[in-house]
């Protein structure tokens, strides 16, 4: 179509109408030509403004104080100015906002400022919503800081009460696991004592483990477990293991078969978490397999890896249940009533302890009532060559007898230790407080001194830097039981000088070997 022939309105009306307030004023600001939608938008008439009033006294206050400071001298100085913000009057009172383009423009021998401007209520609507949605964002954040925050501080407080609480349950372990040492070493022909004499050592041993288990995923969950690796042989672990769970397996009347590996394998391992992991599976089929079921524990060569198989003929595991069998505190819901005080952590463990060896756990079972079989798969020891010599300590008859002074404020719990240590033919005294007992080392002329932490005086760690400093301190012999039994502890209590670290309830016979195999 010929462009004339085109129903397009004239020039002035395209003016007039345009899709934005268009209007020209003097350098001062002085209104000489406006159009209707810049008048519709604010309610004057043209004649209102055209050469009565400037186009920066529509403007707000603050919008004058913008206009004489910034874009003004802008205009002045470039000729242009793009998108200023500002608010403008409107008649009735109400403030319009606005978006100014302008730029100053030269007619014969008279310069004018040019506007084109934008009403922005639209994007005034979207600045709000958007700086809504700003300040849910920092709101949320801050929200996220803070619980994060709450849960540091949740978990700072978990590790200290299960610390805690391990070392309240420890202190009264001591004095039973020692009594029950002492009740061994008597001659009993009664069968009910002897039968309640290993009820009791039992019961002990499993809550025992119970919170051995309880620090130990606290401390694997924190990152803040250290494997220490030596070469080790896989049967000596094997059997340590079947030892540990001799009490459990017995107490059900329940057949172990062990097959060692043949030709023997070698690990590179933390030997007290191999046998733990093996032991944590001894355990949990001991338990989950009725009275008089089967047990078998056997280690097979595959490639450069070891599999440490525990098969039982218990009660078994649902299909659907197994993808879940090594989350934390999980349990099969037939198997509560036979847990016998378990806390469902002790196959989380294994996996955990077998990750951090490079290996792996698998739990497999043919369904409910068919037994069940767990596998730990274990990297091999890179070196075939020679076994590492377990370091054999000293017997008691090949070294000579100590004086021990025993220090803890837990009356039961020192009087029973020092009552052990001299029937094993030691001369023991006890204290209650570390104030006492550096003063009865001396007059008591102790070799030994066994030492708890927690005393109402000073504690532990202090006690032992007093005897180093004393005369005869460089060759006292020195050892730390306590419920506190984290790895700083082991830590501060080496800082202070002590030659051991045994964590309550002590295992006697390990005491009893630091005690004769320690020269000095």
């Amino acid at each position: 179509m010929d462009s004339a022939k085109r129903p397009l309105p004239a020039l002035s009306d395209v003016f007039e109408h345009a899709p934005c307030g268009l209007l020209t004023t003097t350098t001062a600001g002085i209104i000489v030509r406006v159009n209707d939608t810049f008048c519709r938008w604010t309610g004057f008439a043209a004649d209102d403004l055209i050469d009565k009033q400037r186009f920066q006294d529509l403007l707000t206050v603050g919008g004058r104080i913008f206009h004489q400071t910034h874009w003004a001298p802008l205009l002045q100085m470039q000729r242009s100015v793009a998108e200023v913000k500002v608010d403008i009057m409107h008649r009735d009172g109400t403030i319009v906002p606005m978006l100014i383009n302008a730029c100053r423009r030269r007619y014969h021998d008279t310069e004018f400022d040019e506007f084109a401007i934008l009403l922005v209520k639209d994007r005034h609507a979207y600045e709000r919503e958007l700086l809504k949605a700003r300040q849910h964002a920092e709101l949320a954040l801050e929200a996220k800081r803070v619980a994060q925050q709450a849960l540091q501080v949740a978990d700072r407080r978990k590790d200290e009460f299960l610390a805690t609480l391990a070392h309240e349950l420890r202190n009264p372990l001591a004095p039973m696991r020692t009594v029950l040492e002492l009740l061994r070493l008597k001659e009993f022909t009664d069968p009910q004592v002897l039968w309640s004499r290993d009820v009791l050592e039992r019961q002990v041993g499993h809550i025992t483990h119970l919170v051995d288990d309880l620090l130990e995923v606290s401390r694997i969950t924190e990152g803040k477990l250290v494997l220490r690796r030596e070469r080790l042989s896989l049967a000596t672990a094997m059997q340590l293991a079947v030892e540990s769970s001799r009490s459990l397996i017995d107490a059900s009347s329940h057949k172990l078969v062990v097959t060692q590996p043949t030709p023997p394998i070698f690990l590179d391992a933390d030997p007290t978490r191999l046998s733990q992991m093996i032991q944590n599976l001894l355990n949990n089929a001991a338990k989950y397999t009725p009275a008089g079921g089967n047990i078998w524990l056997t280690a097979t060569r595959e490639s450069d890896h070891v599999l440490i198989s525990v098969r039982d003929s218990g009660i078994g595991i649902p299909n659907e249940q197994l993808p879940t069998i090594f989350e934390m505190f999980s349990q099969l819901a037939p198997a509560l009533d036979r847990s016998q005080g378990g806390l469902g952590i002790g196959l989380s463990l294994v996996r955990a302890l077998a990750q951090l060896h490079g290996g792996s756990v698998t739990a497999s079972s043919a369904g409910v009532g068919l037994g069940s079989e767990f596998v730990i798969k274990l990297p091999v020891s890179a070196s075939e060559s020679a076994l590492a010599t377990a370091e054999v300590l000293p017997s008691v008859a090949q070294q000579k007898q100590r004086r021990i002074l025993v220090i803890d404020d837990n009356e039961d719990a020192a009087t029973s230790l020092a009552m052990l240590l001299e029937a094993e033919g030691h001369t023991a005294c006890t204290a209650g407080d570390g104030s006492s007992g550096i003063r009865l080392a001396a007059e008591f002329e102790a070799d030994a001194v066994i030492l708890d932490i927690g005393l109402p005086d000073i504690n532990g760690y202090e006690v032992a830097k007093l005897f180093r400093q004393t005369p005869s301190g460089a060759n006292l012999l020195l050892i730390a039981l306590t419920g506190w039994g984290q790895e700083q502890d082991k830590q501060e209590a080496k800082a202070a000088g002590f030659d051991f670290h045994f964590t309550k309830p002590v295992d006697v016979r390990r005491l009893l070997e630091a005690l004769v195999g320690h020269t000095g």
